[in-house]
């Protein structure tokens, strides 16, 4: 497990510290998600935990911080931000080279090929990956020496629905076989759906620590989703009418022509549009984020309603039934990929070839 005591980042001239004081846990056979808008504080708390920028507090994982760890990227796999590396190297060829610089076999990097479907792309140069493919080939790395903790900055940053689907269900697996898995997000409805706990950060400081069931709970609001070409018109109109009937509503103008209406329905948004002869094109209720009034957290586009995930209960799409990564003293066989393969089930290469010991 992970356990953080005071992360606090140096004091910056005129202004706050990017992290004040912040302590929480992420258990293991747990997903934790670490939550805030862009400058919440999430990256410079990883980066604190992970002892690459001076602060204060410290940080142990399963007992014991980083600096007291002999091989440290075998207990923590880690994902900040792109896969460094130079880009006419070959994937394979990057990750044989980080086989060799953490000490395990360079067999290695056609396992985690194979378990993060990338064994098609093995030859491509890390210069002509797509987004997508890059953040498999971040989560082959994190993968590489087999460890308990994979500690993810925002691993899902521009992906496709689909694509964050496959990467959240391989995360899901890890912490199925006792893995501990901590990743950050500024998406709350990504926090509440894939997440067994969210951390909340707001300028920098923890403002809540929560089961996933109740953030969806207390944090998360029901919006009605709205586009329409005179979107500025309707939203003074909604909120001229929520003013002289005394109800208490919120209009949040989204980028372009988008407008999420908090505390109000679609037939109330619909009617007024009506009165008024303007052209709506979208009206729909969704889950939304925390709201105007619950903290500064990115808005997000409209989407289908979906409903936040039990903790503990993966989604169709989550299938945590074989571990996520391959075993160091095993040999598998490769086979050829997808571009999107699913988690591998068992019976697969990906499984061992004895049960798995659950982890501490």
């Amino acid at each position: 497990m992970i356990q953080a005591f005071g992360l606090t980042s140096n004091a910056r001239k005129e202004h706050p510290p990017a992290v004040d004081d912040v302590s929480f846990e992420a258990r293991a056979g747990h997903v934790t998600a670490l939550l805030g808008a862009p400058g919440a504080g999430k990256t410079a708390a990883l980066r604190l935990m992970l002892e690459l920028q001076q602060g204060r507090g410290i940080t142990y994982f399963r007992g014991r911080p980083l600096h007291r760890i002999a091989h440290p990227s075998r207990e923590v796999g880690v994902l900040l931000g792109d896969v460094p590396g130079h880009p006419a190297r070959s994937v394979r060829g990057h990750l044989r080279m980080l086989c060799a610089a953490a000490g395990v076999p360079a067999r290695r990097a056609d396992e985690v090929l194979e378990v993060v479907g990338l064994v098609s792309l093995r030859d491509e140069r890390l210069g002509s990956l797509a987004r997508g493919m890059d953040r498999r080939l971040g989560l082959a790395c994190a993968l590489l020496s087999d460890p308990h903790t994979l500690v993810l900055d925002e691993p899902a940053d521009e992906l496709s629905a689909r694509e964050s689907r496959w990467l959240y269900g391989m995360l899901r697996a890890h912490a199925a076989q006792g893995g501990t898995v901590l990743f950050t997000t500024a998406e709350p409805k990504e926090a509440a759906r894939c997440a067994d706990r969210v951390v909340t950060l707001e300028q920098g400081r923890l403002v809540a620590d929560q089961d996933a069931g109740e953030f969806a709970r207390t944090r998360l609001r029901p919006r009605v989703a709205v586009r329409s070409p005179h979107a500025a018109r309707l939203a003074a109109l909604l909120t001229r009418e929520a003013r002289t009937a005394h109800r208490s509503v919120e209009v949040v103008r989204e980028d372009g022509n988008r407008l999420s209406v908090y505390g109000s329905t679609c037939a109330d948004v619909g009617e007024t549009a009506f009165r008024h002869d303007i052209l709506v094109h979208q009206l729909a209720d969704e889950i939304g984020d925390m709201g105007p009034g619950a903290g500064a957290l990115r808005r997000e586009g409209p989407e289908s309603v979906e409903e936040p995930r039990v903790p503990g209960t993966p989604s169709a799409t989550e299938i945590p039934t074989a571990r996520a990564k391959a075993p160091l003293a095993e040999p598998r066989t490769a086979h050829t990929d997808t571009p999107l393969a699913e988690p591998p089930t068992p019976g697969t290469g990906a499984s061992r070839a004895q049960p798995p010991t659950p982890r501490a």
